[in-house]
C-alpha cells in the first residue's frame, strides 16, 4: 500500500512538474521573442493602459539592486537556487493539495523562468508595462506574472482554507 501511495504521489507530481515547464517555455518564448523583435526601450502601445517596452532589468523585482556592480547577479541567482529546491519540496509534500500545488508551482515556474535569464542574460527580460496618465507600473514579464498570482493564491490558501478540509486530487 505504500508503494502504491507513493507511485501516486510521484505521477502528481511529475503532473505538476509538466505544467511548470508549459508556464517556464511560455516566459522564455515571450522573452526571445522581444529580444528578437524590438530593441532596447522601444515601446510598442497596445491598450491605453498597456504598452510593451523591452528592458532589461539586472537587479530583483522593482529593479530593486539594478545599480549594483554586479555581484547581484550572482546572489540573487543563489536565492532563487534556494528558493526552487525548496518549492519543489513543498511541492512533492502537498501534491494532493490542488489550490496550495497550484500556487506553488506559479511562482516555481517563475521563479525558474527569471532565474534562466539572469544565469543566461545577466538581467531579467522585461517587457509589460501598465499605465495610467502619469502612473507607470514597474516593467515586468510572464515570469513576475506567475510569482505574483502564486502568491496571491498561497496568501489566500494560508488566510482563507482551514487545513482540516478534505481536499480535491489531481487522480
Amino acid at each position: 500500500m505504500s508503494s502504491l501511495l507513493r507511485s501516486v504521489e510521484v505521477k502528481r507530481f511529475v503532473r505538476w512538474m509538466f505544467l511548470a515547464l508549459v508556464l517556464v517555455c511560455i516566459d522564455q518564448m515571450t522573452k526571445q521573442l522581444i529580444i528578437q523583435t524590438m530593441g532596447p526601450l522601444d515601446f510598442e502601445k497596445v491598450l491605453p493602459f498597456l504598452a510593451i517596452v523591452f528592458t532589461m532589468n539586472p537587479g530583483a523585482a522593482f529593479s530593486l539592486l539594478a545599480d549594483a556592480s554586479g555581484w547581484q547577479r550572482w546572489f540573487l541567482s543563489i536565492i532563487a537556487i534556494i528558493a526552487v529546491a525548496l518549492l519543489l519540496v513543498m511541492l512533492f509534500r502537498n501534491t494532493a493539495d490542488r489550490l496550495l500545488s497550484f500556487g506553488l508551482v506559479l511562482i516555481l515556474a517563475g521563479a525558474l523562468g527569471n532565474l534562466i535569464d539572469r544565469v543566461m542574460l545577466g538581467a531579467v527580460v522585461d517587457f509589460i508595462l501598465i499605465y495610467w496618465r502619469d502612473f507607470r507600473w514597474p516593467v515586468f514579464n510572464v515570469a513576475d506574472s506567475c510569482i505574483s498570482i502564486g502568491a496571491g493564491i498561497l496568501l489566500f490558501d494560508g488566510f482563507f482554507r482551514k487545513r482540516g478540509e478534505t481536499h480535491k486530487t489531481l487522480s
